[in-house]
């Protein structure tokens, strides 16, 4: 998915680390919405996204992402397991991680940041509130924050 933006050409691009479909949609119409180029590619469970951002045979020609989304409940691979593997690797631990997730649980807050996630956000229940919080993220970490070249 390409949003066209008058402000840059070049689309940044997220990895959605999901496994819901419905979550998975509502990422795609949020994104729809802003005004930034994105380039959304999804992985539905830690192993296909550790292949993607290891660059596996098939993903070689698949561009480094510029955020990753990641749900912390996911088949094969856990998204706690899936940040930890990221952030002991020298060539992505310097790509932001946003833990998006409906646990609120203490544990997965402290060990997510303890696993050196950049943020931890709590998924909404509603479509608007969901909507507002993929907004913010991408208004925050691509046009606030300023991201390492790779």
């Amino acid at each position: 998915m390409m949003i066209a933006t008058a402000t840059t050409m070049q689309p940044v691009t997220i990895l959605l680390v999901e496994d819901n479909p419905a979550d998975i949609r509502l990422t795609q119409e949020a994104l729809k919405e802003n005004k930034i180029a994105v380039n959304l590619e999804v992985a539905t469970n830690g192993e296909r996204a550790l292949h993607y951002l290891t660059k596996d045979v098939p993903l070689k020609s698949k561009p480094r992402p510029d955020l990753i989304l990641l749900d912390l409940n996911l088949p094969v691979m856990d998204g706690r397991e899936l940040l930890g593997k990221i952030k002991e690797d020298n060539e992505l631990k310097s790509i932001p991680v946003v833990v998006l997730t409906t646990s609120q649980a203490n544990e997965d807050i402290v060990k997510s940041y303890k696993l050196h996630a950049n943020c931890y956000v709590t998924k909404a229940m509603n479509l608007e509130q969901f909507q507002k919080i993929v907004k913010t993220l991408e208004d925050f970490w691509f046009t606030v924050v300023k991201l390492p070249p790779h």
